[in-house]
């Protein structure tokens, strides 16, 4: 296996961020990539109107791409939060109400992997409260995606850059997506495996990758430290693809790295424009 055997999927939340959300897609389009991704694009509105849905579908559309991933409403990020399912409160009826806002947005375009952040930690609050929330929203949430013929995602973030985020270690993102399917009994919670947050978070990746790759719905990449393109610090990335790859992951390879200094169309050099394209 090599680059060229993997699928990328641009995520358009990170990179290409220099222009405004409706360009991006035909930006991406023009560096060679058939698929992109995004994290909730209106992070105010969990029921953004109907004509800004409209607006960002058709530019997704037009560019001809695809779009391979989308989270749910995760309230102000990038910022200060990490998710709204497990807070209390408005937080989580927010995110009630975008469940099916981002699934018929999704299910328009194809989309099969919808991504759920499940919150930072809140003083003063049981933690055991609040897992039960989150339970119950992940429910709604495997449903909805259930409904479209989509994967729930739980992602785990790393304790340095989230510190009040519950979920820092493989083995904790990996119980929740259990727990999920034990409730649901629909078997389409996933474990989303981002390289770089374990690679923060200290962890044996290829171990990681043995032991879960057949639990996983989506993987993303950057580089550690720094979160910026391979190449830019000191993960084997192209090595821990392979290792994917020979465990069986045949989905989308998720680019969710910073472009550096330069207009992210540069930030692209170390993928040969003959991988960007998927098959």
């Amino acid at each position: 296996m090599g680059l060229a055997d993997q699928r990328f999927s641009v995520n358009l939340s990170i990179l290409f961020t220099e222009l405004p959300l409706l360009e991006r897609p035909a930006a991406a389009a023009a560096a060679g990539f058939t698929a992109v991704e995004l994290w909730w694009p209106w992070p105010d509105a969990p029921t953004p109107e109907a004509s800004e849905l409209d607006a960002l579908r058709t530019a997704i559309e037009t560019a001809g791409v695809r779009l391979t991933g989308l989270n749910f409403y995760a309230g102000q990020l990038p910022g200060p939060d990490r998710g709204a399912l497990s807070l209390p409160g408005e937080e989580s009826a927010r995110f009630r109400a975008n469940i099916d806002v981002t699934a018929d947005f999704a299910a328009s375009l194809g989309c099969t992997a919808l991504n759920a952040l499940y919150g930072n930690r809140v003083t003063g609050v049981d933690p055991d409260e609040q897992d039960a929330l989150a339970l119950e929203n992940l429910v709604l949430a495997a449903r909805a995606a259930d409904r479209i013929g989509a994967v729930l995602l739980v992602e785990t973030l790393n304790e340095r850059e989230s510190p009040d985020y519950p979920l820092v270690s493989t083995p904790a993102g990996v119980a929740v997506v259990d727990k999920v399917n034990a409730a649901t009994g629909l078997g389409n919670a996933r474990f989303l495996m981002d390289l770089y947050h374990l690679a923060m978070n200290g962890e044996d990746l290829p171990r990681v990758i043995a032991d879960h790759a057949d639990r996983t719905g989506h993987v993303q990449i950057a580089d550690c430290p720094g979160r910026g393109a391979p190449g830019t610090g000191t993960l084997p990335l192209e090595e821990l693809l392979d290792r994917l790859a020979a465990a069986g992951y045949a989905g989308w390879i998720g680019l969710e790295y910073k472009p550096g200094d330069g207009p992210s169309a540069d930030a692209f050099g170390w993928l040969p424009a003959t991988a960007r394209a998927a098959r």
